[in-house]
């Protein structure tokens, strides 16, 4: 290999694609045949999302070495990019009947036959990544495709322990960590700390790789689920003040006011009160700031947190101020209460709408 090739290959690993690719068409002016360089080529085009330029580079360096294993694992890549599915299971089995004991073909398989719908294809893509892991077992990516795969067929306990394999093989890996916990979260009704095991591994996810949308999205997914279950608090306490506070409003006095004052009292402050208790424990310390960054730059979070906020807000006031006439707490009241429902339902779509669709469903 020259040494333009070893320096565009150290410009690769360190991300720098643009100069990497200059380096390149550096050493392919003088060697224009060079189907590694042009596999390289093809690499730096391919991150940089010039896909048919990534193609035409991987096809010039097939014409020169037909039976380039590194060019037809880099043309199954690219052409999965395109979403020409079909060519690229077709480059994949070929990368296979090139090199069936090198993992990497039957990790590219894998991957390929993963994007079917499918489930006899989803089936055939477990077995591809099993057969990557039983010829390279320390290989991180092929016990996370392992992972993604039983997770996609319904295999979670199997997904779990791969993945935690993954991670034990390569810590730094986001993947493995965002989808580790997809499957905590998946559990969080019936194992105690599932949720806070997922928030930490989006945490984690999201600091690896910053430019990794899916776990940002699922901390907002987490952020609005968290503001979204406080508006049953935000209601119930809504009904407690207006069913607390109507006697005293009317004139009431003596026991027959007191008592339901009281009563509603105690319904609005205590279920506000378990309801900080229940987050605190949930979410621990370390975990509020990354929500609360994420919340911050999510409008969907905002919105539902505001209109919990604002009839959480008129109730308290409502009880403390319950020589107020009621039709002007209700005047409030009333819009404020159909505007946490209404918000639910509003900010629930655009949340969902924010979803990434190149990732979606890793």
């Amino acid at each position: 290999m020259s040494r333009h090739l070893d320096r565009a290959d150290a410009l690769f690993d360190v991300g720098r694609y643009e100069q990497a690719a200059a380096v390149v068409a550096q050493h392919l002016a003088t060697d224009p045949q060079d189907a590694a360089a042009l596999v390289l080529l093809a690499r730096c085009r391919h991150r940089l999302g010039r896909e048919q330029e990534a193609f035409a580079a991987v096809e010039e360096a097939l014409r020169a070495e037909p039976d380039s294993l590194p060019a037809w694992l880099m043309r199954t890549h690219i052409l999965l990019a395109l979403a020409r599915y079909e060519e690229a299971e077709r480059a994949a089995r070929h990368s296979v009947e090139l090199a069936p004991q090198y993992w990497g073909s039957h990790y590219a398989l894998g991957t390929v036959l993963d994007r079917s719908v499918r489930t006899e294809r989803r089936r055939e893509a477990y077995e591809a990544a099993r057969t990557a892991v039983a010829l390279a077992p320390e290989e991180s990516d092929a016990h996370f495709l392992v992972g993604l795969t039983a997770q996609r067929t319904g295999n979670h306990d199997i997904a779990k322990q791969a993945y935690e394999t993954a991670l034990r093989l390569d810590p730094q890996s986001s993947e493995a960590h965002n989808n580790l916990s997809l499957l905590h979260l998946r559990r969080r009704w019936m194992r105690p700390g599932s949720w806070t095991k997922a928030a930490e591994g989006f945490v984690e996810s999201a600091a690896l790789d910053m430019n990794d949308r899916q776990a940002r999205y699922n901390l907002e997914t987490m952020a609005w689920g968290t503001a979204a279950g406080a508006r049953w608090v935000a209601l119930l306490g809504f009904v407690a003040a207006a069913i607390g506070s109507a006697s005293l409003r009317t004139g009431s006095s003596g026991a027959e006011a007191f008592v339901p004052y009281a009563i509603g009292a105690v319904v609005l402050v205590g279920g506000w009160a378990g309801w900080a208790v229940w987050i605190t424990r949930r979410v621990p310390s370390r975990l509020r700031r990354p929500l609360l960054l994420v919340a911050r730059n999510c409008r969907p979070v905002l919105a539902m947190a505001l209109a919990v906020g604002l009839l959480g807000l008129h109730s308290l006031v409502s009880m403390a101020l319950w020589t107020l006439d009621a039709s002007v707490v209700g005047a409030l009241g009333y819009p404020l209460f159909w505007i946490v429902i209404i918000t639910y339902w509003v900010s629930r779509s655009a949340l969902q709408r924010r979803a990434p669709t190149a990732e979606r469903g890793r």
